[in-house]
Formats: C-alpha cells, structure tokens, sequence
C-alpha cells in the first residue's frame, strides 16, 4: 500500500523535482560546474556514490562516474559524466553528459576558467509491483492488473536534451566560482494528459567558493613536502522555489583531510513552514599516491530526524601523473592555482 501511495503522490499531483546532492560536493566537481573540467591538469576518473536515508523504504541511491583530461596546448579541459540516480523503488535517472572547459590567464598567480556540459536525461518508471485500488477484492488480496486511467494513459520513459554552463575564478589562495544547470527546462511529465501543462525540472542555480589558509611553514623539517591547510568553504543553490546552503571547514595535513560541514540556512523556513535544515555532516579523505578516497556521513537534524538513518556517500579518485609537455614557469604556476579541497 505504501509503494501505491507514493506512487500516486509523484504522479497526480504537480511535483518540482530538485537534482541529486553530494555532501562531498568538491570531490564530484564537475556536476556542479562544467569549469572544474580538466582542472587536475592530468588525466583523472572520479567515482561518488550516495545512499540517502537508508533506513526508508523509499531511500535515494545516487552514482556517478566522471573522467576528464587537460589539454595543454589548446588551454582546454574535456570530460565525461555518467549519472544514476534511483529514487525509491520505482523511479530511476540516467545522464550522460560530455563537459568541456577553457581557461584564460589573467596574470600570473590568476585566472578564469569557462566551462559547458550538454547531455541526455533518461527518466524510467517502473510499475511493477504497484498496487492500485481495482486490483484489491474485499478481503484484501490483490487479483489481476489494473484498468486504472492513471496508469494505462502514461510512459514508462522520458528522453530529455539538458544544458549547463559555468565559470570560475581561482587563484592560490582562493576561488569563486558560479553555475547554472538545465538551462532548457526539461520536461518531466510521465502522463500525457496534463490539460498542456508538463511540468519541468527547475533551472539550478549554484555559487561556490572558499579561502585556502597554508599552514605549511609550521612545519620544520624544510625538506618535507605535506600540505598542510585549512579551507574554508561555501555552496549555495537555489531551484525553484528551494534553496540551500553548504557551509564548512576541511584541515589538511597530508595524506589526510578531515572536514565538518552544515546544510541548511538558519533562522529561515522552508516548505509548510518547517525550518530550512538539513545534515552535519563529517568527512574524512586519504590520499596515497595516485589515488583518493572520502568518507562522509550525514546526520539528519531536519524532522526526519535519526529514523531516517543518516546518509552515507563514497568517493573515490585516480589522477594519472603530470604529463609536462611545457616546463615554463607559468605552466607549474597555473597547476598549483586550484586551491580546492582535494580527496
């Protein structure tokens, strides 16, 4: 019965959707701006992974694997993203998107860097195991398929072009960065007899940005090489008529970053006048060589509370070596610039 009420709230009533999130936003960089494309100056893949309140039945399975390389010569970043996201038992998500980014070099120590990302969206609905009210007899067993016009006048899949653009500014101490997603408002519908009213998924629309603090001159062996920081970070997106706020802090000290994070914005109210808060979160990141791997936790403090089993996400990140292809000075200035978090 609970899988038929959710699936008759998503699919009556007018509902705008709002786009996947990752706690570990500036581990999965590339999905919120196309201007991080390209911008480890070597070639790298990066895998996050998501499970959204656990402890529901209708929880919220998040995938995505992207791989982009710099190309020295053209000042150019390009990549690929593949995104799942499954929502409950019924509802799933799919896009592939190929991101390309430019940088421009302002002076020395500064520069901009533009980016786009154009893909398909394919939505899925499934309908098995669905049980609607012409399939119940009176003591209660479910009997045959359903004659229910909600369900035999809608698809089972939408196809959908999508578009995003962005640009960055950075330098070595810090970066401000703004983003915009789904710039064509695609449509959503699954039922074709919404009176010419489709709803579409909300343009989204993100800044971001932080301060890096070099700590490493406290340390006195001068041979050594960790880095050792303190970044300060921020994320704000607005959707539709939602809006959030990720503010936190990660410490570094090389090969291990730890970090503490809030999503919400206080003292405000969001839908049905509940308060606008979600999750603090912790995050923990290794690198070792080559690789990186983070581990982050959601406690909910929103009125789902605890019962809904916090969230858990996973990334992981392999960066092939630096290829120099120019060993000007300007060239090893440029790729020590991006002072994002790195795990």
């Amino acid at each position: 019965m609970k899988r038929w009420c959710f699936f008759f709230m998503i699919l009556v009533h007018t509902v705008s959707g709002q786009d996947p999130q990752f706690t570990q936003f500036y581990a999965a960089p590339m999905y919120h701006n196309p201007a991080f494309t390209g911008s480890a100056y070597a070639p790298r893949v990066m895998m996050n992974y998501r499970n959204q309140w656990p402890s529901l039945n209708a929880n919220f399975i998040t995938t995505l694997f992207t791989v982009d390389h710099y190309l020295e010569k053209a000042n150019s970043g390009i990549g690929l993203s593949l995104l799942s996201d499954k929502q409950g038992y019924n509802l799933t998500n799919t896009e592939v998107r190929l991101l390309y980014s430019y940088e421009l070099n302002i002076n020395r120590d500064n520069a901009i860097r533009f980016g786009v990302s154009g893909g398909y969206s394919f939505r899925g609905l499934q309908t098995n195991g669905l049980i609607f009210g012409d399939q119940l007899a009176n003591n209660g067993q479910v009997t045959g398929g359903s004659a229910d016009p909600v369900i035999r006048d809608r698809t089972t899949s939408i196809n959908t072009l999508d578009v995003g653009a962005g640009i960055l500014y950075f330098n070595p101490k810090y970066f401000l960065g703004v983003s915009a997603n789904h710039l064509t408002e695609p449509q959503l519908s699954f039922y074709s007899g919404n009176n010419g009213q489709i709803p579409a998924l909300p343009r989204q629309y993100v800044v971001h940005g932080g301060y890096n603090f070099d700590l490493s001159y406290l340390i006195t062996d001068s041979y050594s090489e960790r880095e050792v920081t303190i970044t300060p970070t921020f994320l704000y997106k607005k959707q539709g008529p939602y809006s959030q706020l990720d503010l936190g802090a990660y410490v570094t000290y090389t090969p291990l970053t730890i970090g503490l994070q809030y999503r919400g914005i206080p003292l405000t109210k969001a839908f049905n006048n509940f308060p606008n808060q979600d999750a603090i979160s912790g995050v923990i990141g290794v690198r070792y060589e080559n690789f990186s791997f983070g581990y982050s936790y959601d406690l909910t403090v929103s009125g789902l509370g605890t019962r809904s089993g916090g969230s858990h996400e996973i990334s992981i990140a392999y960066q092939l070596p630096h290829v120099e292809v120019d060993r000007r000075p300007k060239h090893k200035i440029r790729r020590k610039a991006l002072s994002c978090p790195k795990f």
